[in-house]
């Protein structure tokens, strides 16, 4: 699907991770000065966060992806100087043409005829006893300490979840000088050995995360799999955790746990645009639709990166590249096809790659074990007996539909938070596929505003 030509397309990129500093740095060497908005200060996105000049070099923040890093950082930084760019601004809303932003507490509209969203992902969240307490963070709170502050949450930590990131950031906490007293990974290992022709396709990227699990095996940290993180203790903050353990129940005293089962795209412009959504059965999630160039099924809107779907910051930088190479051609503006076809086998090789991780690190579900005390909803207090018994008592089988009894997702996260664990609860209480209960749909602002700001605006 295209738009029609036009000589005064203006291009506006919400995002500046890998996607979306690539995006940039095409559409500027084709002539095209585009807007960039992003919400923090500085280009890199959540895996190439920068953190303030001096605290730290690339090489120790960034491990092996250092040169990568600085590569973005170099690119997002020429971005700034030649584009329009909109740190620290926040969109909080969108309709056909037009953005609605805030920065430093004042209300402004951006117009746009081509759209490209490179919104990134967050944690995925599965609640469990006590994830609520001071000491719980997510991986990605974990990296975003480590990286922007150059600071440990510990010093005694145990990481829980699965997936690559939760070896990666284990692994950046140990050579920080955190003590690592454990990686509790839920998936089984006999996945892991399942999924190894498939991870082949990518073997550079499979040899670091080698590297990384044989270090922390080899300075002593204990790495469990099948193991399921239970209950987080403690009074008044975190002191301990208990786990399921190769079928048995193990205590390990800590002083904080980063735990998260994956990460999820960040949805929330592509639906308010009306872009059609399908279920991803990997990713236990419904993501936006798009074509092989980043297209989506609204015409003038591109997706690229996590916030299309979780494949990593390589894909990203290709797909970003890629998406603006389809917002030029679909502009009028010549381009040279034959890149495409160089992009298009290496995310090839890479989603080959991808399918090889979620076989490898399956996306866990609520366990049925979950109890009815644990709260799900952190911004409205609604715990698991809630969503079950308004389940039961209204016969709901539609996410949205519980939102409106139980105020489940209306609070300040708009269900970034609790959109996971509140999906598998209803599905697990009425035995029915996860794909079959839809999706909690995003209301403007789906970021909070204060009433001054909007004060201003009427």
């Amino acid at each position: 699907m295209s738009i029609e030509t036009t000589s005064a397309a203006q291009m506006v990129i919400v995002g500046a991770g890998p996607a979306g500093v690539r995006a940039a740095q095409t559409l500027l060497q084709h002539g095209v000065r585009p807007v960039i908005i992003d919400e923090v200060a500085l280009p890199g996105g959540q895996i190439y966060r920068q953190g303030p000049a001096g605290r730290a070099h690339a090489r120790h923040r960034y491990g092996f992806e250092w040169k990568r890093a600085q590569a973005i950082h170099a690119a997002g930084a020429d971005n700034a100087a030649r584009a329009d760019y909109r740190a620290q601004t926040t969109v909080w809303n969108a309709v056909p043409g037009q953005l609605d932003v805030i920065h430093n507490g004042h209300i402004d509209s951006i117009p746009y005829t081509h759209l490209l969203l490179a919104t990134g992902a967050t944690d995925r969240v599965l609640p469990f006893s006590g994830w609520t307490l001071p000491g719980v963070f997510t991986l990605g709170g974990a990296q975003i300490a480590l990286k922007s502050q150059n600071c440990l949450f510990g010093p005694r930590i145990v990481f829980a979840g699965t997936g690559p990131l939760l070896y990666l950031v284990a692994y950046q906490y140990a050579r920080a000088g955190g003590q690592v007293l454990a990686v509790l990974d839920s998936a089984p290992q006999s996945a892991q050995i399942r999924a190894m022709p498939a991870l082949l396709n990518a073997p550079l990227t499979l040899a670091k995360g080698m590297y990384y699990l044989s270090w922390l095996r080899t300075h002593g940290v204990p790495i469990h799999h099948d193991a399921h993180i239970t209950a987080a203790t403690g009074t008044g903050r975190v002191e301990g955790v208990n786990a399921l353990i190769g079928g048995s129940t193990r205590f390990i005293a800590c002083d904080a746990i980063a735990v998260g089962h994956g990460l999820r795209s960040e949805t929330q412009l592509a639906d308010l645009l009306d872009c059609d959504f399908d279920f991803d059965d990997a990713q236990r999630a419904w993501l936006p639709r798009r074509d092989a160039d980043g297209r989506s099924t609204t015409p003038g809107v591109y997706l690229a990166g996590d916030g299309a779907g979780i494949q990593g910051a390589i894909v990203a930088e290709w797909a970003g590249e890629r998406a603006a190479l389809a917002m030029l051609n679909d502009a009028g503006v010549p381009i040279d096809k034959h890149r495409i076809a160089p992009l298009q086998r290496k995310q090839a090789a890479y989603a080959r790659f991808r399918r090889g991780l979620y076989q490898a690190f399956p996306q866990p579900a609520v366990p049925k074990s979950c109890d009815d005390n644990v709260t799900v909803c952190r911004c409205e207090s609604i715990t698991a007996g809630a969503l079950r018994k308004a389940a039961i008592e209204y016969n709901i089988t539609d996410l949205n539909r519980l939102k409106a009894l139980t105020r489940i997702g209306m609070g300040l996260c708009q269900g970034r938070m609790c959109h996971t664990g509140a999906a598998e609860l209803l599905a697990q209480c009425q035995n029915v596929p996860l794909s079959s209960i839809g999706r909690l749909r995003s209301q403007a602002p789906i970021k909070p505003l204060n009433l001054a700001a909007l004060g201003e605006a009427c």
